[in-house]
């Protein structure tokens, strides 16, 4: 499913415009940025959790050269599904 797509099922569900649909969604996904750029975490009961995590540094090969490299530490952002998602997907 597309963002598009998305949109319009929020509208269809909603009983609102695809422009404010899109805004809704636009802002869900702007909050949820911010906060876990911030290091905060996102919790929707059921249907899931969105954490920044610490990818911790790790030796690595140049693909090209074969030499050896330090990857650095760096933090990513992790989703993971709440119960009720996991459940309905497993169905």
């Amino acid at each position: 499913m597309t963002k598009n797509e998305l949109t319009r099922h929020i509208a269809r569900q909603c009983d609102t415009t695809n422009l404010e649909a899109g805004r809704f969604l636009e802002a869900f996904q702007s909050l949820v940025m911010t906060a876990v750029a911030t290091g905060d975490k996102v919790t929707l009961v059921g249907f899931g959790s969105f954490s920044p995590q610490v990818r911790a540094e790790r030796q690595g090969r140049n693909p090209q050269t074969g030499e050896p490299l330090t990857i650095p530490q760096k933090i990513v952002p992790v989703f993971s599904a709440g119960q009720t998602f996991k459940e309905i997907v497993d169905q």
